[in-house]
């Protein structure tokens, strides 16, 4: 089972030197990826632990890809109705080329009001723009010639399709990652809850005559607790989850190296 790790690209640790010195440390101590968040405009009144600061989702992997070697590259997750189609394709695209193609993309459709009406998109559409979307992407990482609005072009680069991981909760997720994706991406404390709708999304997908779906978990641990984090790797393991990410909650750079320390014992 592969471990992630995220790193806060919000707030005050949302500086070019804290980001990159917590993605190098996560690569140094051999850890399969790095994760970060995705919000375009947070409101005033909803600003709390972030000051409405965060770095752009695409870009600032692009920026960490370049910058790192081996460690892989997480969305978690990006907010595909927010954006236009073909654009941000594209930058899936080259990002994924430029970056040895090391991007795991972790994608849901948003739930913060307030942002659904500053992109001035309809919230009560988000799940079909989403569909539509991911959709297409499959299109254009399956060929080189696609159309769109009747009009033929040529998609390039054309890197191997990323990994598309679906965030969310039963049962629409399910159903999505089911048809959409290459995976299910839920966020979860509670292993005891995954095992009945990872049957179901399995069950999916063996109903559309494809690949068995990986999971992909969200979580935080007790890394004050060895023993009791290493337990729930054990259960969620258990359930063949493919990799857990675990949340990490950090001031600085100082407190992000004590917290890697904590979990490469949990992981040894």
């Amino acid at each position: 089972m592969h471990i992630g790790v995220t790193v806060r690209n919000m707030g005050t640790q949302a500086t070019a030197e804290t980001m990159l010195a917590c993605a190098t440390a996560a690569e140094q101590a051999g850890l399969e990826s790095v994760w970060i968040t995705d919000h375009i405009a947070i409101p005033p009144d909803d600003a709390e632990g972030s000051g409405g600061c965060y770095t752009d989702t695409l870009t600032t992997l692009a920026w960490l890809g370049g910058a790192t070697e081996r460690i892989k590259l997480g969305s978690g997750v990006l907010i595909v109705p927010y954006r236009p189609k073909l654009p941000t394709l594209k930058q899936i695209a080259t990002v994924q080329a430029l970056c040895g193609e090391r991007l795991l993309l972790g994608v849901g459709i948003g739930w913060m009001d307030p942002e659904f009406r500053a992109l001035g998109v309809d919230r009560h559409q988000r799940g079909r723009i989403t569909d539509d979307t991911l959709a297409f992407l499959n299109e254009c990482f399956s060929q080189d010639e696609v159309a769109l609005n009747g009009q033929a072009f040529l998609f390039k680069p054309r890197p191997a399709k990323p990994p598309v991981l679906v965030g969310g909760a039963a049962p629409h997720a399910l159903r999505r990652a089911a048809r959409y994706g290459d995976g299910w991406l839920p966020m979860v404390g509670d292993p005891a809850k995954l095992a009945e709708p990872i049957a179901a999304y399995h069950a999916m997908t063996e109903e559309l005559g494809k690949p068995r779906g990986t999971v992909t978990v969200m979580t935080g641990l007790p890394l004050g607790d060895v023993a009791a984090s290493q337990a729930l790797l054990e259960q969620y393991a258990a359930l063949e989850v493919e990799r857990v990410v675990c949340a990490m909650r950090y001031e600085d750079v100082d407190s992000y190296h004590a917290r890697l320390d904590t979990l490469l014992q949990v992981i040894a």
